[in-house]
């Protein structure tokens, strides 16, 4: 059952212009655009949307715009306003969540195999199409997820992107149960897949430039907390590099003892330095990169994050300063996740 076709609603926010640093000002206003809800879909009111690095990668071009003037943003919180034909599992109302991964062919080979992550002819929110940096914003009911209707927005909007890659790039490490894991970079993914870690009984060294962050792991439970380049106090039998930064790939494998496993999560990454087999592969440790997710990751975690009570810290941003929220995080004065929401001027 659904809703009839609803009438055209004309939705503002933030595009990238022309992509360069974040000092150069690549977001602009976006132009009002009409958009109504199509076949399958949903049309949301944003009441949150969470500022993912992936986003500062679009806005200074180190990911190669798909289409101009396009708004950024895929950790969606949202009421639905407005369904399309052939809506079924929603109705208007509705909290639902929208992720990075928006589309799939659901007959290739990766998809048939449940590798939809891999799909080639898979889209993005918010670098294929329109994202959350704006008051409405289109879903494919398909790629929706369904949410808490009473929780705190804000709280929620990290958990649809850093809170399900830095699951799946937990996953991708290996770790063992009561495992010994290091953290490279500890920002809005690393801070949430450390409790998952956590609460699944691993030990977590986490290493990290920022002073702020390291007392954010220590308060969360971690074990140890140093810096960027700084070795952990034990060898580590798994790693997740989050930190975009390519020098710390043989930092993290010359870390991990025998047979241990390093995931690099971000889809940007810094080049990386020559390796030295003997240092820092021998002995059969691993490297292994993450890409996106698969739906099924999203409805394991956010299922998993409701069961342990998963704790979100973030910094609040009214919508008309995308810009600064960037800028922050680029310079790294976020404190676990920014978010985009109304509420908090």
């Amino acid at each position: 059952m659904g809703l009839p076709h609803h009438t055209a609603q004309r939705v503002s926010g933030w595009a990238v212009g022309t992509p360069g640093p974040i000092r150069t000002g690549p977001l602009v206003r976006a132009p009002r655009r009409t958009v109504s809800p199509g076949r399958g879909e949903l049309l949301l009111q944003v009441e949150a949307c969470g500022v993912c690095r992936t986003d500062l990668h679009l806005a200074e071009g180190d990911l190669a715009p798909h289409r101009p003037q396009t708004i950024p943003g895929h950790e969606i919180v949202g009421r639905v306003a407005a369904l399309g034909e052939a809506v079924t599992l929603f109705r208007a109302g509705d909290r639902v969540g929208g992720a990075w991964l928006r589309g799939t062919c659901g007959s290739c080979r990766f998809c048939g195999t449940g590798r939809e992550n891999l799909c080639p002819r898979s889209t993005y929110t918010g670098w294929d199409t329109d994202g959350g940096f704006a008051d409405l914003a289109l879903l494919p009911e398909a790629f929706a997820y369904r949410l808490p209707p009473a929780r705190d927005a804000a709280l929620l909007a990290p958990l649809l992107c850093a809170g399900i890659i830095g699951y799946r790039s937990l996953r991708r490490s290996a770790l063992p149960r009561g495992g010994r894991l290091g953290i490279y970079g500890f920002g809005a993914s690393a801070h949430l897949a450390a409790q998952v870690a956590l609460a699944e009984g691993a030990t977590v060294h986490v290493m990290t430039r920022s002073a702020q962050a390291r007392e954010l792991a220590i308060r969360l439970g971690a074990s140890s907390a140093g810096g960027a380049h700084a070795s952990p106090p034990e060898p580590l039998d798994s790693a997740i590099l989050f930190a975009p930064v390519g020098d710390l790939v043989p930092v993290a494998l010359e870390a991990l003892d025998r047979s241990g496993t390093l995931a690099v999560a971000g889809i940007h990454l810094s080049d990386i330095p020559v390796l030295n087999y003997q240092r820092h592969l021998f002995q059969e440790r691993n490297l292994r990169s993450v890409t996106s997710n698969t739906r099924q990751d999203g409805r394991e975690f956010l299922e998993l994050a409701e069961r342990i009570g998963i704790q979100v810290t973030v910094s609040r941003y009214p919508p008309d300063q995308a810009d600064r929220a960037l800028a922050d995080l680029a310079a790294d004065r976020v404190n676990g996740a920014a978010v985009l929401t109304p509420d908090s001027r």
